[in-house]
C-alpha cells in the first residue's frame, strides 16, 4: 500500500477535517456553471494545497459526480522530485488517504507498459510525490463506493513521450469506461496579468485538443506550467478514445485566494468529452 505523504500539509490529515474541506471546495460550484457534461473522457485538475486550488479542482470533480462512474481513473501527474523512470507507473496494490483506500489496476498498468516505449513500473517516482495523491480524496468523496486508479508520474514533459503514453493509454482503455485525469498547475510565480495571458494561450490550445500547439506555446512563452506532459498525454489518450471537445470549467490564480497578485500560480479545471 502507498501511504499518504502530504496529508497534513496539502490537505487535512484527519478524516473529518478532510471531508469538511472537500465539501467546502464542492460547495463553491453551482450546477449552472457546469451544465450537462455528458461522458467525460479526460480532465485537468490542479495539484496545489486545497486552500489555494481546491475550489478550482472542485469544479471538475463536481462535473464528474454528474456522470456515470468510470471503471478506472488513470491519473497522470508530473514528477516534481526528479527521481525514477521517465514515465513511472505505480505497482502499489492500493493507495491510502485519510478517507480510506483506493485499489490500483495493476493489470491495466501492465497493458500500458507493454504498449509504451517509455513507461515502466517504478515506485521511486511516487514515494514523495504529491501530484497524484491530492486528487484521491476528491475521487473518494465523489465515488464513495470506490473506484480503481492507475497512478503515473511523468519526469519528462516532451511531446514525443506524451504522445507515446497517450496512445498506450487509449489502446489499453479500449472497450473500458475509463477517465484520464491530468494533474497540472499552470504558470508559476508571475504577476497575475502575465500569468493570465500565458495561461489563456495554453488553454486555447487545450480547448482545441491540440497537443503540438500546447507544446509550442509552452516553449515559446517560457511557461512554468507544472504538468504539460500529463496534459498532452491526456489529450492524446482522450482523442484516441473519441473525444471531440473540451471546456474550461474554472480558472483562477493563487492571487484570487490570497489577494497578493504580484507572484501567482494559475489553476484550471478542464473537462474533455
Amino acid at each position: 500500500m502507498r501511504r499518504p505523504v502530504v496529508a497534513g500539509t496539502f490537505y487535512p490529515q484527519d478524516k473529518g477535517g478532510l471531508l469538511s474541506q472537500v465539501e467546502d471546495c464542492l460547495r463553491q460550484v453551482s450546477a449552472k456553471e457546469i451544465g450537462k457534461a455528458g461522458r467525460i473522457l479526460g480532465m485537468i485538475s490542479p495539484h496545489a494545497g486545497y486552500v489555494y486550488s481546491g475550489g478550482v479542482a472542485g469544479h471538475g470533480f463536481y462535473a464528474l459526480s454528474q456522470t456515470a462512474k468510470p471503471q478506472v481513473v488513470v491519473i497522470i501527474g508530473p514528477n516534481h522530485r526528479g527521481v525514477g523512470e521517465a514515465v513511472a507507473i505505480s505497482r502499489q496494490d492500493s493507495w491510502e488517504t485519510p478517507l480510506g483506500e483506493l485499489k490500483a489496476d495493476i493489470k491495466l498498468g501492465e497493458e500500458v507498459a507493454s504498449r509504451s516505449r517509455f513507461a515502466r513500473f517504478d515506485d521511486r517516482a511516487h514515494a514523495m510525490e504529491h501530484s497524484v495523491e491530492v486528487q484521491l480524496p476528491f475521487l473518494q468523496y465523489v465515488f464513495p463506493e470506490g473506484v480503481d486508479i492507475l497512478p503515473i508520474a511523468m519526469l519528462y514533459q516532451d511531446l514525443e513521450i506524451s504522445q507515446d503514453l497517450g496512445k498506450a493509454i487509449a489502446s489499453s482503455l479500449s472497450g473500458k469506461q475509463g477517465l484520464i485525469l491530468a494533474s497540472s498547475d499552470f504558470t508559476h510565480y508571475e504577476p497575475q496579468s502575465v500569468a493570465e495571458t500565458k495561461d489563456r494561450k495554453a488553454l486555447e490550445a487545450i480547448l482545441t485538443l491540440d497537443p503540438p500547439k500546447l507544446a509550442e506555446i509552452v516553449s515559446r512563452e517560457s511557461m512554468t506550467m507544472c504538468g504539460p506532459g500529463p496534459v498532452m498525454a491526456m489529450l492524446y489518450a482522450a482523442k484516441g478514445l473519441g473525444a471531440t471537445e473540451a471546456h474550461t470549467l474554472c480558472y483562477r490564480t493563487s492571487g484570487d485566494v490570497t489577494g497578493d497578485r504580484s507572484q501567482v500560480v494559475g489553476y484550471a479545471s478542464v473537462i474533455v468529452s
